[in-house]
C-alpha cells in the first residue's frame, strides 16, 4: 500500500467532505502568515521611526498596530485549529465507524482468528495516529508553510544576501527530520504491536479473572503484565525520543544561523549596506520563522506515524468478507422448515488439509427435534455452526425447503434462527434489553410473556429493579440457570422456525435443570431443532439421533433403535446413566 493511495483514500473517502472547512482554515492561515510577517515588518518603522528619528506620531500608532497583528494572528489561529479538529474528529468518526462496521461484518472465522484485543488497539492506537496527522499534520502544513513563505518575503525584501545566509537552515533541518521520520515509522509499527499485544492480555485477563484466583496466579499476572507494559513504555519512550530529536539539531542550526547573521550583518552595517531597522526587522522575521520551520520539520514524523496508522486501519477496513450479504439473492422462504444436508465437507481453510467434516448426509423433518450425540471434537458444532453460515462447507449444500442457504440472502437466513448456545452471551445491560435484543420493537408485554415461559419471570420479580436491572458484563450478576433463561428468553421472544441449541444443564441443581427443560420444550414445539445433547431427558424427546464420530455421521435413527443397533450409542448411553 503506498503512501500516494493512502492519501488518495483519505482525502476522497474520508476528508473531501469537509473541504468547505479546510478551506476556511486555509484562508484563516493566511491571516495567521500575514499577521506574523507584519509583527516582524512593524519592526523595522518602530526602531527607524520611534527611537532614531523619536517620531511621536508613531509611539501610539506602531503598537496599536503590533496588538492588532498579534490578535488578528490569535484569532485566526483559534477558528483554524478548531475548523481542523471538527473536520478531523469527524473523518476519524467516519474510520471507526467503517473500521467497526468491518469487525461486526466480519465471518466468524475472520473474527476467530484474531485476538479482540488487537481490534481495540487499531480503532484506539492506529486511529488516533491518524487523527493526529489529519487535524495536527495537516493544518501545521498549511499554516507553517504560508507563514514560512511570508517571512521569507519580508526577510528577502529586507537584505537578500542576510536571507540566502538563512535559509540555508531549511534543507538541513529538512534532511534531519526526513531520516527521523523513516526511524518514526518503524517505531510506531513496533509500538502498535506492542500495544495489541497489551490490549489482547487485558481481554483475556479480564475473561479469565476466577481461574487466575483459583490457582493463586495473581503474582504471576502481574508479573506478566508488568513485561507487556515495560515493552510498550519503551517503545514509547523511544517514539517520544526519537520526536524531540529534532529539538537539540533544530537549536543548534538557530544558534548557529544567528552568530552567523550577527557576524556578517555587522559588516554590512558598518559598509552602510543595512540600517539597523532593518536588520532587526529582518532578525524578528528570522526568530518568528524557526517556529514553521521546526514544525515543518518534525511534520514528517508525524505524517510517518500517520501512514503507520493508515498501513494496518485500512486494509482492516477493506478486508474481505469471506460470508457477506448478497442483495441479489432471493429471501429465503420458510414453510415446513426441512432441513437437508447434502454431501458436506468442511476444513477450516484451504491450506488446512485436517478436514473437521466428512460427506455429511441427512435430513431433517419440519417440526422434528433433532440430537447429534458424539465425543467432544467429532463435529456436532460445526455442523451447527453451518446452518445460520457462521462458517461455509468446502464443498456440498445445505437446503431449507428446498432452497440452497447458500442462493438466498443471509439476512433471511439468520432472520428465521434462533440459537441458544452453551457459551451464553449476555451483555453489561438491562434484562429488558438483553431479552428484547431478538426484536427491537417488542412491547413490554411480549418480553415479560417470553419470561414467563422460559420461567425467567420467577426470579426476575425478586431482583430489585426486575427488569431495568443491570446484569454485568455477560451477564455475571445472575447464575448459570438464570443466565439460560433469558437466553431462552431471547430466542422465544425472536420467533424463529428453527432452533439450534447447544444445550449444557449438567452443572445446575435438579430444580433449576427442570425449569430449563420446560422452557426449552416450550422453545422447541412444533420448530425444527437440532440440538447438541449433553442429557438423556433431551434425547428422549428427540424424533432422531446422530451419532458422530470423527467428522462423520456412523450411525443415526431413534433412541430405542441405536441401543440395539450402535455400539457407539450405548456407550454414550451407559456413560449417561453413570453420570446421572
Amino acid at each position: 500500500m503506498k503512501k500516494t493511495y493512502i492519501i488518495k483514500r483519505l482525502f476522497n473517502t474520508y476528508t473531501k467532505k469537509h473541504l468547505s472547512k479546510i478551506i476556511l482554515a486555509t484562508f484563516l492561515s493566511i491571516i495567521v502568515a500575514g499577521s506574523t510577517s507584519a509583527i516582524a515588518w512593524l519592526l523595522d518603522p518602530a526602531i527607524k521611526k520611534i527611537f532614531i528619528e523619536k517620531d511621536k506620531t508613531f509611539i501610539f500608532l506602531i503598537p496599536a498596530a503590533i496588538i492588532i497583528a498579534f490578535t488578528a494572528k490569535g484569532i485566526s489561529l483559534y477558528f483554524a485549529r478548531k475548523l481542523m479538529i471538527i473536520a478531523s474528529q469527524e473523518a476519524v468518526k467516519d474510520i471507526q465507524i467503517d473500521a467497526l462496521k468491518s469487525i461486526i461484518n466480519l465471518d466468524t472465522q475472520s473474527l476467530e482468528s484474531k485476538n479482540s484485543g488487537k481490534f481495540i488497539s487499531h480503532l484506539n492506537f492506529d486511529i488516533g495516529l491518524l487523527t493526529n496527522m489529519i487535524s495536527v499534520g495537516l493544518l501545521n502544513l498549511i499554516k507553517d508553510t504560508l507563514t514560512l513563505g511570508g517571512l521569507l518575503f519580508l526577510m528577502f525584501y529586507q537584505n537578500w544576501k542576510l536571507a540566502l545566509l538563512a535559509i540555508i537552515m531549511i534543507p538541513i533541518a529538512s534532511f534531519a527530520a526526513r531520516s527521523l521520520g523513516k526511524r518514526m515509522g518503524k517505531i510506531s509499527t513496533e509500538s502498535q504491536e506492542k500495544s495489541g499485544i497489551l490490549f489482547s492480555y487485558l481481554s483475556e485477563m479480564l475473561k479469565n479473572y476466577k481461574i487466575i484466583k483459583i490457582y493463586q496466579k495473581e503474582k504471576f499476572e502481574i508479573n506478566r503484565a508488568t513485561k507487556f507494559i515495560n515493552d510498550l513504555k519503551d517503545k514509547m519512550i523511544k517514539t517520544a525520543v526519537v520526536l524531540i530529536r529534532v529539538t537539540p539539531i533544530m537549536e543548534t542550526l538557530t544558534g548557529i544561523m544567528i552568530a552567523a547573521l550577527i557576524f556578517y550583518s555587522a559588516t554590512l552595517v558598518g559598509s552602510g549596506e543595512l540600517e539597523v531597522n532593518n536588520f532587526f526587522s529582518f532578525l524578528a522575521a528570522m526568530m518568528l520563522a524557526y517556529q514553521p520551520v521546526r514544525s515543518l520539520a518534525t511534520l514528517n514524523i508525524t505524517f510517518s506515524q500517520g501512514f503507520s496508522g493508515a498501513y494496518r486501519v485500512l486494509p482492516l477496513i477493506d478486508q474481505e468478507k469471506k460470508i457477506y450479504e448478497n442483495d441479489s439473492l432471493n429471501n429465503i422462504k420458510i414453510d415446513k422448515a426441512n432441513i437437508e444436508f447434502k454431501k458436506i465437507n468442511f476444513s477450516y481453510s484451504q491450506e488446512n488439509k485436517y478436514q473437521i467434516l466428512h460427506e455429511i448426509n441427512f435430513q431433517i423433518n419440519g417440526g422434528d427435534t433433532v440430537a447429534l450425540v458424539g465425543h467432544s471434537g467429532a463435529g456436532k458444532s460445526t455442523i451447527m455452526n453451518l446452518i445460520p453460515r457462521f462458517y461455509d462447507p468446502t464443498s456440498g449444500d445445505i437446503l431449507i425447503d428446498n432452497q440452497s442457504i447458500y442462493k438466498s440472502k443471509l439476512s433471511s437466513l439468520r432472520k428465521n434462527i434462533s440459537l441458544v448456545s452453551q457459551e451464553i452471551t449476555l451483555f453489561d445491560d438491562t434484562i429488558r434489553s438483553n431479552i428484547g435484543y431478538a426484536v427491537t420493537d417488542a412491547t413490554e408485554k411480549q418480553i415479560i410473556e417470553a419470561s414467563k415461559f422460559s420461567k425467567a419471570d420467577e426470579f426476575i420479580q425478586k431482583l430489585p429493579n426486575k427488569y431495568d436491572t443491570i446484569i454485568g458484563e455477560n451477564g455475571v450478576k445472575l447464575s448459570g440457570g438464570e443466565k439460560q433463561r433469558i437466553s431462552i428468553a431471547r430466542a422465544i421472544l425472536k420467533n424463529a422456525p428453527i432452533i439450534l441449541l447447544d444445550e449444557a444443564t449438567s452443572s445446575l441443581d435438579a430444580d433449576t435443570e427442570h425449569k430449563i427443560q420446560q422452557a426449552i420444550t416450550y422453545l422447541t414445539k412444533n420448530r425444527t431443532t437440532i440440538i447438541i445433547a449433553h442429557r438423556l431427558s433431551t434425547i428422549f424427546r428427540a424424533n432422531k439421533i446422530f451419532v458422530i464420530k470423527q467428522g462423520k455421521i456412523v450411525d443415526k435413527g431413534t433412541h430405542s433403535e441405536l441401543l440395539k443397533n450402535s455400539l457407539i450409542y450405548q456407550n454414550f448411553y451407559n456413560k449417561q446413566l453413570k453420570s446421572d
